[in-house]
C-alpha cells in the first residue's frame, strides 16, 4: 500500500526503461516535459497539406463546382459581342511648311511619337462624328436597337432630372435628334479599339457590336473616313504652304537685293578686300605668319635643348655625335689599340718602346675624336642661334600684322554685319524656294501615306463572352477560395487530430492510437473481435505499458481524460481486459462517482460498488465482482453519493488500493474527467501511473493543457497520452500501417483464422508477458 500511495514520480530506472522501450516519441516523463526524437523533416511537409485537402475534399469539390455554375449562368446572361478588324499601314509623314524646327513641332517627333498621334486621331471624337454622319447611324434601326441604354446614361438622366426638375418632360425634335446623335457617337467610341501590330507601322482598327454586320461596316467606315480625313489635311496643308511661301519669297528677294547693294558700296568705300567670303588678305597673312612663328618657336626650343645637352658632361652621347661615322671609326680604332695596350702591359713596362708607340697612337686618335666632337657641338650652337634670330624676325612681322588686322577689323564691323545680312537672306531665300518646289510636286501627285492592308470581314462567331475562359477562371478561383476556406477552418479548429499535434501542445508523448470504427455503434463489436483494428490498437497500447517502468507495467494505473466522451471508460475496460488475457489478475475500479458507466458496459447491477464501500456501508471484498472475462474483477461505481471528492480523499480509498495491490497483479481505475473536478488529481496522487485519454478531433488544446496542469498539481506520474477515435482520413501518409490487417475494418476472420487459433495466440502472448515480468 505504501508503494501505491507514496510513489508519486518515476524513479531513474523506470525513466530509463521507458526511454529504452517506448514507441516513437516516448521517453521518460517527470514534471510535465519530455524529449521526443527530433523531427527529421526539413522544409515544408507537402504530405501534410495534401492530407488536409483530402480530409475536406467535399469543400474542395463543392466550391469550384458552385463557382463554375455561377460563371456558366452569368456567361449565358451576357450579351454576345462580335468583333470586326481592319488593318491599316501608316507611314511617317513630316508635314513641314518651312525647314525650321521651331515653327513645326512635328519635325521633332520620332516614328513612335508620330504613330501615337495617329492612334489618338483614330480614337478622336471628330472622326467618330464623320463616321456617324457618313454611315447615317443616327437613323440606323439595327445600330440603335443593338445597344441598350447604359447604366451610366440612366444615372446621368436621373441626376439631371433631380437637379433640374423644371426641365420639359417632352424634348423637342431637334433636342431628340441631337441626343440620338450624341448617343451614336458615344457608342462608336465605346466599341472602338485601336491597337498597334507589334513594333511595325501597322494599326488594327477593331469595332465590337452585338450585330456582326454593323461591326464590319463601322470598322471599315472608321478606316475609310480616317484615310479621307488624312488626304484632306494634306491637301489643305499643301495649299496653305504654297500661298505662304509665295509671299515670303517675294519679300526675301527684295531684302536680299538691298543688302547686297549696301555690302558692295561699303567695301568699295573702306577698301576691304577678301580672298573668300570669310577672311581678308591681312587675316590670311596673319594666319600664315602665325603658323610659321609656331613652327620656328618649336624648332628653337628643340635646338636649345639639344645645345644644353651637348654642353653637359654626357653630351658626347648625343645621337647626332655618337652616330657620326668618322667619330665611330676613330672610336673603334681607339678601342682596338687600347685593348692591345692592356694586353702587352701584362708583359712590358709602360716605358718600353713598343708601349710608348701604342700610347702615342692612342693619344693621336683621341685628339682627332675630340676635334670632331667639338665641331659637331659647334654646328649645334650655330643652328640654335639661327633659330633664335628667325623666331625674332617672325615675331616682329606677326606684331605688325596684328596691329594692321585690328585696324582692319575696326573698319570691318559694319562690313561683317552687312555680309551676314546678305548671307542670311540668301539662305532663307534658297530654302524657301526649294521647299516651294517640293510642295508643288507633292501637291500635284496627291498620294497618301495611309493605306488599307486588310479590310474588315464579317465575323462568324462572337468573341465575347468566352465560356471556356470564364469557366477556367471560375474553376481556378473556386479552388483558391476552397483552399483558403479549408486552411481558415483548419486554423480556427483548435482540436487535436494528429499525434504530433498532441505532443506539440501537451509536451507529452503519444503512446497509443485507437482508430475510430466506421460506425459509432460498431465499437462494442470491434472490442469483442480480438482481431479488429481497435483490439489490435489496445494490444499495442498494452505492450507499451508493459515497458513503462523498470519492473514492467505499473501496478496501479489511473485512466482519465480532459472531458467527458473521450473514451476513457472504454479504454480502461480494454486495458484491463488485455492484461487479464495475459494471465494477470486485474481489478477494474469505476471511480467515476458522478457518472459511472462501467456497470452498463459490463451489464452489472450498480446497487453496490465503490461509493457504498467508501461510505463505510460494506467491506471491500463485498464490492468486488467477477466479470465474464477470465482473471478480470470489477468494482462498479455504486449509487451516486452527494460528496464524491470527500469520499475519494478519505483514508478508505488508500486502504482499498493497498488491499487490492496485495491481492491483484494490477489495478486499473476509471477516473472522472479532469476538467472542473478534483477527483482525477486526487486519484492520480494515489496511483503509480496515469494515462490520459484524448479524443482525436474533439478535445481542444486549451482544455487538454489545463487537464495536464491539474494532474501535475496532483503529482501525477503521466505515462503519456492515448489518442482515441483516431480517424485515418485525418492522417497523412505514415499512419495507415500500424494495426495489421485489421486496420480499416477488416479482421483476420476475413483471411480464414479459426477461433481456436486466436485463443492459442492469446495464450502465447500471455505467457510471453509473464516471462517479461519475471
Amino acid at each position: 500500500m505504501g508503494n501505491a500511495v507514496n510513489r508519486l514520480g518515476p524513479d531513474p530506472e523506470s525513466a530509463h526503461s521507458l526511454a529504452h522501450h517506448a514507441p516513437r516519441g516516448v521517453v521518460g516523463h517527470g514534471d510535465g516535459a519530455f524529449d521526443a526524437f527530433p523531427d527529421q523533416t526539413v522544409g515544408v511537409d507537402i504530405r501534410k497539406y495534401v492530407g488536409l485537402l483530402l480530409k475536406r475534399k467535399k469543400i474542395l469539390i463543392f466550391i469550384p463546382i458552385l463557382f463554375m455554375l455561377v460563371a456558366y449562368f452569368y456567361t449565358q446572361s451576357l450579351t454576345r459581342l462580335y468583333q470586326a478588324s481592319a488593318t491599316l499601314q501608316i507611314n511617317q509623314e513630316e508635314a513641314k511648311i518651312v525647314n525650321v524646327g521651331a515653327i513645326d513641332d512635328s519635325a521633332n517627333l520620332n516614328n513612335q511619337g508620330y504613330l501615337f498621334t495617329q492612334y489618338e486621331i483614330l480614337k478622336s471624337r471628330s472622326l467618330a462624328e464623320q463616321v456617324v454622319t457618313n454611315l447615317d447611324l443616327v437613323n440606323d434601326r439595327n445600330f440603335n436597337a443593338a445597344e441598350k441604354p447604359s447604366l451610366t446614361a440612366m444615372i446621368r438622366g436621373y441626376v439631371v432630372s433631380l437637379i433640374n426638375p423644371n426641365a420639359p418632360a417632352e424634348p423637342t425634335p431637334q433636342d431628340e435628334l441631337k441626343a440620338r446623335r450624341e448617343q451614336a457617337i458615344n457608342r462608336v467610341l465605346d466599341g472602338l479599339t485601336v491597337d498597334s501590330v507589334g513594333r511595325s507601322s501597322l494599326v488594327r482598327v477593331t469595332f465590337s457590336s452585338p450585330d456582326p454586320e454593323l461591326a464590319q461596316r463601322i470598322a471599315n467606315g472608321i478606316a475609310e473616313n480616317y484615310i479621307s480625313a488624312n488626304l484632306n489635311r494634306r491637301y489643305e496643308a499643301s495649299s496653305y504652304a504654297r500661298k505662304f511661301l509665295e509671299e515670303r519669297l517675294q519679300q526675301l528677294k527684295i531684302r536680299m537685293e538691298e543688302a547686297e547693294t549696301q555690302l558692295v558700296a561699303y567695301a568699295r568705300e573702306q577698301q576691304i578686300y577678301s580672298t573668300d567670303q570669310q577672311r581678308t588678305l591681312t587675316e590670311d597673312n596673319l594666319a600664315t605668319i602665325n603658323t610659321a612663328l609656331v613652327q620656328a618657336s618649336s624648332e628653337r626650343h628643340r635646338l636649345e635643348e639639344l645645345w644644353k645637352v651637348a654642353q653637359s658632361p654626357g653630351g658626347d652621347a648625343l645621337p647626332r655625335i655618337a652616330g657620326n661615322e668618322a667619330i665611330g671609326k676613330l672610336r673603334g680604332q681607339y678601342i682596338t689599340l687600347s685593348a692591345e695596350y692592356q694586353q702587352k702591359l701584362k708583359i712590358y713596362k709602360p716605358n718600353y718602346p713598343d708601349m710608348l708607340v701604342l700610347k702615342a697612337s692612342m693619344d693621336e686618335i683621341d685628339a682627332q675624336m675630340r676635334k670632331l666632337i667639338d665641331d659637331s657641338k659647334e654646328s649645334i650652337r650655330q643652328e640654335y642661334e639661327i633659330s633664335v634670330r628667325t623666331e625674332q624676325v617672325l615675331q616682329d612681322q606677326l606684331d605688325a600684322l596684328k596691329a594692321e588686322t585690328l585696324l582692319m577689323r575696326d573698319r570691318g564691323i559694319q562690313y561683317g554685319f552687312l555680309k551676314r545680312e546678305v548671307d542670311t537672306n540668301r539662305t532663307l531665300y534658297d530654302g524657301l524656294l526649294q521647299r516651294y518646289k517640293e510642295i508643288g510636286v507633292a501637291g500635284g501627285i496627291g498620294t497618301n501615306n495611309i493605306s488599307f492592308v486588310d479590310r474588315a470581314l464579317l465575323p462568324g462567331a462572337p468573341y465575347y463572352p468566352k465560356l471556356s475562359i470564364n469557366l477556367a477562371v471560375a474553376l481556378l478561383s473556386g479552388f483558391g477560395v476552397a483552399i483558403l476556406l479549408i486552411f481558415a477552418l483548419e486554423y480556427l479548429d483548435d482540436t487535436m487530430k494528429m499525434p504530433e499535434e498532441v505532443e506539440a501542445a501537451l509536451s507529452i508523448p503519444v503512446i497509443g492510437m485507437i482508430p475510430r470504427p466506421k460506425d459509432s455503434g460498431d465499437l462494442e463489436d470491434a472490442l469483442a473481435d480480438p482481431w479488429s483494428a481497435v483490439s489490435e490498437a489496445y494490444r499495442s497500447l498494452r505492450t507499451t505499458l508493459q515497458f513503462a517502468t523498470a519492473s514492467g507495467a505499473p501496478k496501479s494505473l489511473l485512466v482519465t481524460s480532459p472531458r467527458p466522451g473521450d473514451g476513457k471508460s472504454t479504454s480502461a475496460l480494454a486495458i484491463a481486459r488485455n492484461f487479464a488475457q495475459l494471465g494477470q489478475k486485474v481489478l477494474l475500479i469505476d471511480a467515476d462517482l458522478r457518472y459511472g458507466s462501467l456497470h452498463k458496459k459490463m451489464r452489472m447491477d450498480n446497487g453496490v460498488g465503490l461509493s457504498t464501500y467508501l461510505s463505510g456501508q460494506i467491506n471491500p471484498q463485498d464490492a468486488v465482482r467477477p466479470s465474464e472475462y477470465d482473471n478480470l474483477s470489477v468494482m462498479v461505481s455504486g449509487p451516486l453519493p452527494p460528496n464524491p471528492a470527500e469520499l475519494i480523499a478519505g483514508p478508505r480509498m488508500v486502504a482499498l488500493l493497498g488491499l487490492a495491490l496485495n491481492q491483484f497483479d494490477m489495478v486499473v481505475i476509471d477516473s472522472p474527467p479532469v476538467m472542473g473536478l478534483a477527483d482525477a488529481p486526487l486519484l492520480a496522487s494515489l496511483t503509480e501511473a496515469t494515462l490520459l485519454i484524448v479524443a482525436a478531433a474533439q478535445t481542444r488544446r486549451d482544455v487538454a493543457r489545463v487537464a495536464v496542469k491539474n494532474l501535475n498539481y496532483g503529482r501525477a506520474h503521466l505515462l503519456g497520452v492515448t489518442l482515441t477515435k483516431f480517424d485515418i482520413r485525418h492522417a497523412t501518409y505514415g499512419y495507415g500501417y500500424g494495426y495489421g490487417y485489421g486496420y480499416g475494418g477488416d479482421s483476420y476472420h476475413a483471411y480464414g483464422a479459426h477461433p481456436a487459433l486466436m485463443e492459442e495466440a492469446a495464450a502465447a502472448e500471455g505467457k510471453a508477458g509473464r516471462q517479461t515480468e519475471s
